[in-house]
């Protein structure tokens, strides 16, 4: 124990002193600073630590001062919870190491000593991860990214034991797409030989996609905002399929009424109308380089390609044409049609049989 080497190389002055006393007082200096120096060679004076970290359940000597010697093993202390930090007087840490016989130790005018002990921090985000990746594409999920997960008990950062560093990995993965009910274990490893930390988790799990919704009531006909829509994951079997795009939805008509929190589909949506009902339109005629404009009015909604009906205001006709801009309908004319004559053919040398061509007429 260190108190017996101090006792003995105090001893060993005691002994020395006198026949010290008869040399010459160079000498007796001399001497004398010989046998400190042996002294302090052979006896490292202890040196407090102000700041300790411990890996284990317990504080040792070894942990608290430097050049412990055989006492370092000595547990003195429990060590504080994972991931934190205590603090301890230091005349309270010299009573104890008195108490084991340690003593003279140099506190270098330390009054505390800070004990931290080591932990590795799994964070929640880590645990969700983790349970997401053990179910992928498990019964048709899809990837993880795209899970929906909800856990039975609240998931919060778990601090493991510093030894505990190897990678987390499932060991037991369940999941059944009746109920979306999962159950997975993961597995902490660590170098140490010790048996591996497993960490169960339950919930329930659901494919999610990323769909346009609706953040007020849209009326028919209305235009499609910005402003009208968000991004938002919903349940896959929710939403189903032919989900549109953002950049899809964007200025586009509602098909029909719909209500804030409804997720968009193509199918709910059309290109904005370029001619509606009952609105001036102008009228287009094309035909053998004839180019003619009359004034209508349509009977029907149309964008771009739709072919609706219309009035024209000149003949009070309804016709019927193609919508090729904004209030603008283009009326395919009437084709040529033959018609067979009713007139007896004449003689060859007389008369040349033919067909009788009607001409298109503007409506």
């Amino acid at each position: 124990m260190p108190l017996r080497s101090v006792l003995l190389t105090a001893a060993m002055v005691a002994i020395a002193t006198p026949a010290l006393a008869q040399q010459s007082p160079v000498k007796v200096a001399s001497a004398q600073a010989g046998i400190a120096s042996v002294a302090a060679d052979a006896i490292p004076i202890p040196v407090l630590k102000p700041e300790v970290k411990v890996s284990g359940a317990v504080v040792r000597i070894g942990d608290m001062i430097d050049n412990a010697g055989s006492a370092a093993r000595i547990a003195i202390y429990r060590a504080p919870d994972l991931g934190t930090t205590g603090v301890l007087p230091t005349a309270q840490v010299l009573n104890v190491l008195r108490a084991h016989q340690v003593i003279g130790v140099d506190t270098r005018n330390i009054r505390q000593v800070s004990v931290t002990r080591l932990a590795r921090t799994v964070g929640s985000d880590d645990i969700e991860l983790q349970v997401a990746v053990a179910l992928e594409h498990r019964n048709g999920l899809g990837d993880a990214k795209d899970l929906s997960l909800t856990f039975d008990t609240d998931v919060h950062t778990i601090q493991l034991d510093a030894a505990n560093n190897g990678a987390i990995i499932p060991v037991a993965t369940h999941y059944d797409p009746r109920n979306n009910r999962f159950d997975v274990t993961l597995e902490v490893g660590n170098d140490s030989g010790r048996e591996p930390v497993r960490l169960r988790f339950t919930g329930t799990a659901v494919a999610t996609i990323e769909a346009p919704v609706l953040i007020r009531d849209i009326d028919r006909g209305a235009i499609i905002k910005s402003s009208d829509v968000e991004m938002q994951r919903r349940p896959r079997a929710e939403v189903g399929n032919g989900v549109a795009a953002r950049d899809a939805v964007i200025g586009m008509q509602a098909r029909h009424q719909m209500r804030a929190g409804q997720a968009l589909h193509a199918i709910d949506l059309a290109k904005q109308d370029l001619v509606q009902r009952d609105q001036p339109v102008t009228l287009i005629y094309k035909a053998a380089g004839i180019y003619l404009t009359v004034r209508g009015k349509a009977v029907d909604n149309g964008t771009d390609g739709d072919v609706v009906n219309a009035v024209n205001l000149q003949s009070k006709r309804t016709v019927t044409g193609v919508v090729v801009g904004r209030g603008q309908i283009e009326i395919s004319p009437v084709m040529p049609r033959q018609v067979a004559s009713a007139v007896p053919a004449a003689p060859a040398d007389t008369a040349d049989t033919h067909d009788v061509h009607v001409s298109p007429k503007a409506e």
